[in-house]
């Protein structure tokens, strides 16, 4: 395929005027084409009510990355695919892992790349951290994951609804890293959810895993912290501790600062996805959201006290 690829931007609230947009603006491979949003949010794009309408102006569209929530993705990028155009998933890739499979094989069917994203594991420490634990024993994990769901989801009600995983949505990103990054896979052993009372998605977490090498690992995911937020996993070794924090941001080896140049995630993610078009190849990573799945599965249920944004 000749560059730049043109492409369109499905749902353009706050994660994609924030990181989106300003990335393909910025990268060669692309040419950032139309929106699709029923609002008007960006003067300098043409915008359209729905995605059929984007395709039927821009013929020559042909990627399309879906930022909508995860409620709604599975039918844009069934259409999508049927037209033959390549997609872009912002993470998580779908509501349910059946409905990513149905993708998975739609794509494979016509020809086309699906590019199921995992934004933080394009974080400056991530490849690193990932090579260094390649030849150690890790004995144990901890993830410890806090924020202040009013400051990044501000009015956001789908975050609350069916589908919308309430706090695994920052969630899955420590579990994209912590799949990446570690050199054996992790099996849910049990969960501890606590939803707000009248809501749909959990408000936080406790989750407990084994690896499948025999360290254990724990990660603890909450939505009401409202000092610093932490975003840090630290994984034991036989040569020492790692911490990746920031979300994965920073790099520390036995106290040391790991230097690195600076990495911006959504740069990464698109050049991957160029890459994998070029190639003719799909890249659909379900593990993350399958350790959601199973902790919606097995995970003991707790109301606690009404929260409202």
């Amino acid at each position: 395929m000749s560059l730049p690829i043109p492409i369109g931007v499905v749902g353009l609230g706050k994660i994609a005027t924030d990181q989106h947009l300003p990335a393909l603006r910025a990268d060669p491979n692309f040419q950032l084409t139309a929106g699709v949003d029923p609002r008007e949010s960006d003067a300098d794009l043409p915008q359209y009510a729905s995605l059929a309408q984007m395709l039927d102006a821009h013929p020559k569209i042909s990627a399309v990355s879906l930022c909508t929530p995860p409620q709604v993705r599975y039918d844009l990028a069934k259409t999508a695919l049927d037209r033959g155009k390549h997609v872009f998933l912002e993470k998580p890739p779908g509501a349910t892992l059946g409905e990513v499979e149905r993708l998975r094989l739609r794509a494979e069917a016509v020809g086309a790349t699906l590019f199921a994203s995992w934004h933080s594991r394009y974080a400056a420490g991530v490849p690193s951290a990932r090579d260094w634990l390649k030849t150690r024993k890790v004995r144990s994990v901890r993830i410890d994951w806090r924020e202040d769901v009013r400051r990044w989801h501000p009015g956001q009600d789908w975050i609350w609804a069916p589908g919308g995983l309430g706090v695994f949505d920052p969630g899955v990103n420590a579990l994209s890293i912590a799949t990446e990054i570690l050199p054996s896979a992790l099996i849910l052993k049990s969960a501890r959810l606590e939803f707000p009372q009248s809501r749909d998605a959990p408000i936080a977490a406790d989750l407990s895993f084994v690896c499948e090498d025999g360290a254990a690992a724990t990660a603890a995911f909450d939505w009401r912290e409202e000092g610093p937020q932490i975003w840090d996993i630290v994984v034991e070794t036989d040569e020492g501790p790692l911490r990746l924090s920031d979300g994965g941001a920073r790099l520390t080896i036995n106290g040391a600062q790991v230097q690195m140049p600076a990495a911006s995630e959504y740069a990464g993610l698109y050049r991957r996805f160029a890459d994998l078009i070029e190639q003719g190849r799909s890249e659909v990573d379900v593990r993350p959201l399958q350790l959601v799945a199973d902790a919606f599965l097995i995970g003991q249920r707790i109301t606690t006290a009404p929260f409202n944004d």
